[in-house]
């Protein structure tokens, strides 16, 4: 494999509160060479620590449905209502998408945001193709259907409208509240086999929530949500992932517990993964919030990925592999076996699925 330098976030570069990253890092595909220079002016957010306003940019996306070929992935399709996240979560195996929109996935990735404004509008026209066979759907797997901008865009909201007049199987992962909104679509659909939710719960440390995933709906609310959907009767699982060594790491038990308590039936957890400009951000991360942990932050993670940041391989990127990574597997499952999770995901009716009626053709009475 050819040589890649690792890039280097500049020293002046200063943490933003309720963001997750401060660092526009130059993407992947940017063939410009960039070097900070001060004029003394100070106006950059990332030289003030000020704080850079969100902006959304409306698209009109040609397709919404994305198929999954990824074994290690529980879904073989997916919609994305938005590209980025405000969320902010560092440790986002997304932020290197944003490099295809010649954005950075630092900054940019949670404060330049994309809209789908016609998301529902092509999925009903995907739903009406005479090709279209229904397989296992996940609302937002690059992305948080939920995030903050949904409350005002309801794009989200209108996909699930679709989903349900069409009665076609679905299942999200989220770490919001926002998603209680729609149990009046989603209850009705879980009811019937139709729908089932993950919340991701990363830790129970509002402290380290805080630096960690810093626009996300705080520990204590998420596991709310969990309450609220399973008492609506949704079937509700746990996503304690990415499992970051000596960081959450230490409190996948406890985590689990709090789950299971709130109600939540499956669980599931996924290693951190640092591909692309991921690796990066997150070594820059760990410098700013954790500098005495970092080294070893790093060296347990390379350890599970063959002395590497990151592996892509299917079949180990989700696990890693090796001594440390045998151990989380053996804690998730003996901890889910005393708890009483069930494994695997929900099995959903995908036989339900309605196609659109086809327009009447001219000149007929009915």
């Amino acid at each position: 494999m050819p040589h890649r330098t690792i890039p280097v976030a500049p020293a002046a570069v200063l943490p933003i509160k309720g963001r997750g990253t401060a660092w526009a890092v130059a993407h992947r595909f940017d063939r410009l060479a960039r070097e900070r220079f001060d004029d003394g002016w100070g106006s950059c957010p990332e030289d003030t620590g000020a704080q850079p306003v969100t902006q959304v940019t409306f698209e009109h996306a040609r397709s919404i449905l994305t198929s999954n070929d990824s074994p290690d992935i529980g879904f073989e399709q997916s919609v994305n209502p938005y590209r980025g996240c405000e969320h902010g979560c560092i440790y986002c195996f997304a932020r290197p998408t944003h490099s295809y929109l010649g954005l950075s996935p630092g900054l940019d990735f949670e404060t330049r945001l994309i809209a789908k404004v016609n998301a529902a509008d092509r999925l009903r026209e995907a739903f009406s193709r005479p090709s279209y066979v229904p397989r296992s759907l996940n609302l937002g797997s690059a992305t948080d259907a939920y995030q903050p901008v949904e409350r005002r865009l309801r794009i989200t909201r209108s996909v699930v409208e679709v989903l349900a007049e069409h009665r076609h199987a679905f299942s999200l992962v989220t770490k919001s509240a926002g998603v209680e909104r729609d149990l009046d679509l989603l209850a009705p659909m879980a009811a019937q086999g139709l729908f089932a939710a993950y919340v991701s719960l990363t830790t129970l440390d509002p402290a380290l929530a805080r630096i960690l995933e810093p626009r996300a709906a705080s520990p204590q609310r998420r596991l709310r949500t969990i309450e609220t959907l399973a008492a609506a009767g949704v079937p509700v699982g746990v996503s304690v992932s990415p499992l970051i060594p000596f960081l959450n790491e230490p409190e996948l038990e406890r985590v689990l517990e709090a789950a299971r308590r709130a109600g939540a039936t499956r669980a599931f957890s996924v290693v951190l993964r640092l591909p692309w400009e991921l690796g990066p951000l997150f070594r820059d991360w760990l410098q700013q919030h954790v500098p005495q942990r970092a080294a070893r932050v790093m060296a347990r993670l390379q350890e599970m990925r063959g002395g590497r940041d990151n592996d892509a391989r299917f079949g180990t990127r989700m696990t890693g592999e090796g001594v440390w990574a045998d151990l989380l597997r053996q804690r998730l499952h003996k901890a889910c076996d005393r708890l009483g999770f069930e494994r695997g995901r929900v099995e959903l009716d995908l036989g339900a699925f309605r196609r659109p009626a086809s327009p009447a053709r001219q000149g007929s009475l009915f």
